[in-house]
C-alpha cells in the first residue's frame, strides 16, 4: 500500500445528518459502502463532496457552496444532526487523511442568515496538530504555524527589523490559511495555505451519482480530463471520443468490459457539429460480421447501458491514486451483469484507483469474495464498511475485513437474511398452496 500515489487514505465525520458521532472510513483501491436505505452511506461522502463543489465555484461562494453540482441542500438544517430529545447540532466537521502521513480537518458552523461559516482548521503533519481560527493574533499564528512555515519565518526576522512582519488568517473559500505582510518593504503580502497539499485530490475526485440522468439524442462536447469539477456523466461523450482520435486502447478495454457485462460490444462517438456528440452503441453483446454497422443511439437501447456506460468510462479513465466516488453502480443491471461489474471494479482497484463504491447488491459483494479467494484481488486491497442506524437514529459505521478465503465475517441482517426469508416465505406459500391452506 506504501507504493501508490499520495491520495486520500481516510474520511471522519461528526454533526453531519445521521451521522451525529464521529464515524469514519479507511479507504482501500476497492472500498465499499454496503447498508440499508437511509443508514448513512451518502452521509460520508457528502461533506467531501461540499469542499469539491466549494473549491470548483467559478467565484468565491463563501465557506461552502450548499446547492451545487455534486450536493444539493438548500437550507443549513438539511444537514446537521439532530438526535431525539435534543436540539438540532449547529456544527459539523469533517477531517481527512492522506497516505503520505497528514491530516486536515475543518469544522463549520451554521450562521443565522449566512449558512455555514468556517471556524477552524486542523493541520497535522509529523505529529502536528495545530488549530488554526480565522480570529487569531500574530503572536498565536506564529506559535501555530507549521514547522516549515515556522522556520521561513525565523530565517526573515534574522535580517530584517523585528515586528516589520505581520502575520494573520484569512478564508480561502472552505479553508483557512496564512498571510504574512512586510509594513515597511513595499512588497505585496505573501499567503500560504495547509490545506494545499488536500486541494488537488478534492478536486480529482470523480463522482457518479446515483441518478446519472435519462440517455439523450446528443451530449455536449467537454473537456476530457484530466480534472473533472461536477459529475463525471457529463463528460463521457467527450472521453469516448478523444479515445477514438487518438486510438486509444481504453476504448477495446471499454468494449470489452460492456460485452462481458451483457450490455453491448461496442460503443462509438461521432460528432454532430463543432458542440455536439452523439453515443452509438451496437445492438448485440458481442462482434459479429458487419457487427461494426449495426449501431444505434444510445437512447434507443435499455437504461442499463446508458446507466452503467458512465460507471466503467471512470473506472477506466482514473489514474492511480484517484478516487472514484460510485452510487449505486450496479443500479439498472441484472444480477449476471452486477457479478461482472465486481470485475471491473477490481480490475480499476488493482490498478491503484481508490474505487468507493456505494452499493445494495449482495451479488456485487458475493463477487467481490469470490475475486479474492481465487487471488485476483489481495484482501489487504479492500475493505468493507457496514453502514446502520441505531434506534435512535444516529448512524454507526462498522468496518470488516476480507479474509483469504473471502469471508467478510458476518453480514448484517438486512442481506443474506432478507435474501433467506424472501425465500423461505415463497417456499412456504407454495407449501401451503398445495396443503390447500
Amino acid at each position: 500500500m506504501t507504493d501508490r500515489p499520495d491520495t486520500i487514505i481516510k474520511i471522519a465525520v461528526r454533526g453531519f445528518k445521521s451521522i451525529a458521532d464521529e464515524q469514519q472510513i479507511e479507504l482501500r483501491p476497492l472500498t465499499l459502502l454496503a447498508g440499508a436505505n437511509s443508514s448513512g452511506k451518502s452521509s460520508i461522502m457528502q461533506p467531501v463532496l461540499l469542499l469539491k463543489q466549494t473549491l470548483e465555484a467559478p467565484s468565491d461562494p463563501g465557506s461552502l457552496l450548499l446547492d451545487g453540482p455534486n450536493v444539493r441542500f438548500t437550507s443549513a438544517e438539511q444537514l446537521l444532526s439532530q438526535v431525539p430529545g435534543k436540539a438540532r447540532g449547529s456544527e459539523f466537521a469533517v477531517r481527512i487523511e492522506l497516505s503520505s502521513g497528514p491530516h486536515l480537518e475543518v469544522v463549520f458552523k451554521r450562521e443565522k442568515g449566512v449558512g455555514f461559516e468556517l471556524i477552524a482548521m486542523n493541520y497535522g503533519d509529523d505529529g502536528e496538530k495545530p488549530w488554526i481560527l480565522p480570529s487569531m493574533r500574530h503572536d498565536e499564528i506564529v506559535k501555530a504555524l507549521p514547522a516549515s512555515y515556522a522556520a521561513w519565518y525565523t530565517e526573515i526576522e534574522k535580517g530584517t527589523k523585528k515586528g516589520i512582519y505581520h502575520w494573520s488568517v484569512y478564508r480561502d473559500r472552505c479553508f483557512l490559511s496564512f498571510e504574512v505582510s512586510a509594513k515597511e518593504s513595499g512588497f505585496p503580502p505573501m499567503r500560504f495555505g495547509p490545506a494545499g497539499r488536500f486541494i488537488p485530490d478534492l478536486q480529482a475526485l470523480i463522482h457518479l451519482p446515483g441518478l446519472r440522468g435519462n440517455p439523450r439524442r446528443t451530449y455536449a462536447k467537454s473537456a476530457a480530463g484530466p480534472l473533472f469539477p461536477g459529475t463525471f456523466e457529463n463528460y463521457v461523450a467527450s472521453i469516448i471520443a478523444q479515445w477514438q482520435s487518438t486510438n486509444d486502447s481504453r476504448l477495446t478495454e471499454l468494449g470489452l468490459a460492456l460485452g462481458e457485462m451483457g450490455l453491448t460490444w461496442k460503443v462509438k462517438a461521432e460528432p454532430v457539429d463543432d458542440t455536439q456528440v452523439e453515443l452509438r452503441v451496437g445492438r448485440l453483446t458481442h462482434s459479429r460480421r458487419g457487427g461494426a454497422h449495426d449501431l444505434v443511439s444510445i437512447a434507443d437501447v435499455g437504461f442499463g447501458v446508458s446507466q452503467s456506460l458512465p460507471v466503467v468510462v471512470a473506472l477506466i479513465a482514473a489514474r492511480p491514486g484517484q478516487v472514484v466516488y460510485l452510487e449505486q453502480p450496479e443500479i439498472h443491471l441484472h444480477p449476471r451483469a452486477q457479478r461482472r461489474l465486481a470485475h471491473v471494479l477490481s480490475d480499476a482497484a488493482n490498478r491503484g484507483v481508490i474505487v468507493v463504491a456505494e452499493t445494495h447488491s449482495s451479488l456485487l459483494l458475493r463477487e467481490v469474495q469470490t475475486i479474492v479467494a481465487t487471488g485476483k484481488l489481495s484482501t489487504d486491497k479492500v475493505k468493507l464498511h457496514w453502514v446502520q442506524r441505531q434506534d435512535d437514529g444516529r448512524t454507526v459505521v462498522t468496518p470488516a475485513d476480507l479474509d483469504e478465503n473471502g469471508a467478510y465475517g458476518d453480514w448484517p441482517e438486512d442481506f443474506d437474511e432478507v435474501e433467506l426469508d424472501a425465500e423461505k416465505t415463497y417456499l412456504d406459500a407454495v407449501e401451503n398452496r398445495e396443503a390447500g391452506g
